[in-house]
């Protein structure tokens, strides 16, 4: 930890000796202040909630099917409890597939995540760097990441130029 401190200390001298101007924003304050992210994040919640209780469904279905076999397994036959267990796995793989189809890594939810949200982020991008470029910063940290600022003066965060920039008042 201390060597990797020390790293980043020599790293920012070294760029700090080329008299490089830097600034900070703060993501997380300039969402907040983005309507379009909220509505973008109200919209995620609700299909994510629809969806969800699709699957729990199924999840419950299974499990009541499950229950009602054990209660009547032992008037089975061995060929009906068969049949019977392959539906209940019938019913838990649909419900897997479906959550994975909705859930998982390039699912449903992550395609529609990336719709919404990229538009919002290319717009915030392109407003820090115009204001880069207008100002002549050479690096725009993020001050709400976990990139291990210490410390950023105030006097260096542009959060709020960057959200006049996208037409957005602060109050």
């Amino acid at each position: 930890m201390r060597k990797m401190m020390m790293m980043g200390l020599l790293a920012l001298m070294a760029l700090t000796a080329n008299a490089q101007k830097f600034a900070l924003i703060d993501m997380d304050y300039i969402l907040k202040n983005i309507p379009a992210y909220e509505r973008a994040n109200e919209q995620l919640n609700q299909v994510s909630k629809k969806w969800q209780a699709e699957v729990e469904a199924l999840n419950t279905e299974a499990a009541t099917m499950y229950k009602n076999y054990q209660n009547e397994v032992v008037f089975l036959s061995q060929e009906q409890k068969k049949k019977r267990q392959e539906d209940i796995m019938n019913k838990e793989k649909e419900s897997s597939e479906l959550k994975r189809k909705y859930f998982g890594p390039e699912g449903e939810l992550f395609k529609k995540r990336e719709s919404l949200m990229t538009p919002i982020q290319e717009e915030i991008y392109n407003a820090v760097k115009d204001i880069s470029e207008l100002r002549g910063y050479s690096l725009v940290l993020d001050r709400s990441s976990d990139a291990g600022i210490i410390f950023g003066s105030p006097k260096i965060d542009i959060s709020n130029e960057v959200l006049e920039k996208l037409g957005y008042s602060i109050n």
